[in-house]
């Protein structure tokens, strides 16, 4: 009879180590699942906390997915808009600025050339002589040109520019030799009424504003108020007129005398063009060139328009060209930029205050 010996072990295997004899026995199913990858775990097995855990672990990747693509996608579009947007900026930019382009159908066909004269007719205005000039100078060059129209709505504005156009419009009359028709639509008054007597025929609506021939230097006076206020003016001047019409001193007689002359005069200018310009047409009326303005109907009759029509019935049935081309001077994109987001507010309100008062 054999006796039972502990530390006796079958031969070819190793003596257990000192961890493997401190360790209880672990049954083989026990031991695989614990070997086995979390992932690998069945939802089944799993509990149910561990399975709601799992489902948000999922969706939370697949929202991040989503988010990342959803960005990529946004990007894409913002490079693709910034490039569309430069694209149409370079176009216009080349539009506005090819020489030789005209707005409407082509300079070699029969046409009838057209330029505004709109808002008020002042140096840095959309209406001032140096723009309306080239304007004009290139729709009479042009050969396909039948005649030119002036098409205004314009309150007026600055003698010195409207005669200046008024004297380039003569001279490319005879230049030339095409006429000119002034339309005026919502109102033609004062420097713009200036500019359209050197047309052959002006056209007017029934209720348009014409007239307003005469001339005006407007301002204003604080002196009173400055003395209600305990405000004292100190003006020094080198010549005794120097400070003439400045708003923050008291009326004086002899210089308010001398602006009143120097005004009779340049009316005295704008009476003369108005009638050479309009000559036998003109019924003149005691009230004619006292500054009042009549409706069209009123106009016609008092000789200081022709006829009533628009831009599209003085092309078709008066000049016979219906095709109309449009030579008012553009902006183009830098200038509308810089006049949108320049400085110059700010410095044309310092210039204003500092202006003598502008006669109209």
């Amino acid at each position: 009879m054999q006796s039972h010996d502990p530390s006796a072990l079958p031969q070819g295997e190793p003596a257990p180590g000192p961890l493997e004899q401190a360790s209880p026995a672990v049954p083989q199913a026990v031991g695989a699942e614990v070997s086995a990858p979390a992932a690998a775990a069945s939802p089944a097995s799993l509990s149910p906390e561990a399975q709601r855990l799992a489902g948000l672990e999922g969706m939370v990747r697949e929202l991040g997915v989503e988010l990342l693509a959803e960005r990529r996608r946004e990007r894409r579009w913002r490079y693709a808009w910034r490039f569309a947007l430069l694209g149409l900026v370079i176009a216009s930019f080349w539009l506005l600025n090819s020489p030789g382009l005209v707005h409407g159908t082509s300079p070699s066909k029969p046409h009838t050339a057209l330029v505004e004269v709109r808002g008020e007719i002042a140096v840095d205005s959309e209406a001032s002589a140096d723009l309306l000039m080239g304007a004009l100078r290139q729709a009479f060059e042009d050969e396909g040109a039948q005649a030119v129209v002036l098409r205004i709505n314009s309150p007026g504005g600055s003698p010195v520019q409207a005669g200046i156009v008024y004297d380039e419009i003569r001279r490319l009359k005879a230049l030339h030799n095409k006429q000119v028709f002034a339309v005026v639509e919502e109102i033609c008054a004062s420097g713009a009424y200036y500019i359209a007597v050197s047309a052959d025929e002006i056209y007017v609506d029934k209720a348009s504003i014409v007239g307003s021939i005469g001339v005006l230097m407007d301002g204003f006076g604080f002196s009173g108020l400055m003395n209600k206020l305990g405000v004292e003016r100190r003006l020094l001047t080198a010549g005794e007129n120097k400070g003439m019409l400045d708003p923050f001193s008291p009326p004086n007689a002899k210089q308010d005398a001398y602006a009143k002359a120097m005004l009779d005069q340049i009316h005295r200018q704008f009476i003369a063009v108005v009638k050479e310009g309009r000559g036998e047409r003109l019924k003149e009326q005691p009230d004619t060139f006292s500054g009042l303005f009549w409706n069209g109907e009123e106009a016609v009759k008092l000789g200081l328009a022709d006829h009533f029509g628009n831009l599209d019935f003085v092309a078709r049935e008066v000049v016979k060209a219906e095709d109309v081309i449009d030579y008012t001077p553009q902006d183009n994109v830098a200038e509308r930029l810089a006049k949108r987001f320049g400085a110059a507010v700010g410095q044309g309100a310092v210039k204003a205050l500092r202006q003598l008062s502008p006669i109209h």
